[in-house]
């Protein structure tokens, strides 16, 4: 029993891997290939948008769904290029 427990944990981990989403958003693009090719419909096309979108969405969540990825400009006292050390005093 223990080794059909670890074949079945290795294939779900292979499958779903991290993100559940991924694997159901698949599941749910063959059924619907194969629904639609069931009634006449060529859809090629439905597996690579629905692959691409889930990829765009993966990458999305994992950037925190973010829209600005720039850094604040450094203010002017930043950028003077006076710190301690420079001003000709001794630190310690």
């Amino acid at each position: 029993m223990k080794y059909i427990r670890g074949f079945a944990r290795f294939w779900w981990d292979f499958i779903v891997g991290d993100d559940w989403r991924v694997a159901a958003g698949i599941a749910v693009a063959l059924a619907l290939t194969k629904l639609l090719t069931a009634h006449g419909t060529n859809a090629w096309w439905l597996l690579p948008t629905a692959v691409a979108v889930l990829l765009v969405a993966t990458v999305w969540r994992g950037a925190g769904g973010s829209t600005t990825t720039t850094a604040e400009p450094a203010s002017a006292s930043e950028t003077s290029g006076s710190t301690p050390a420079s001003s000709g005093r001794a630190t310690r």
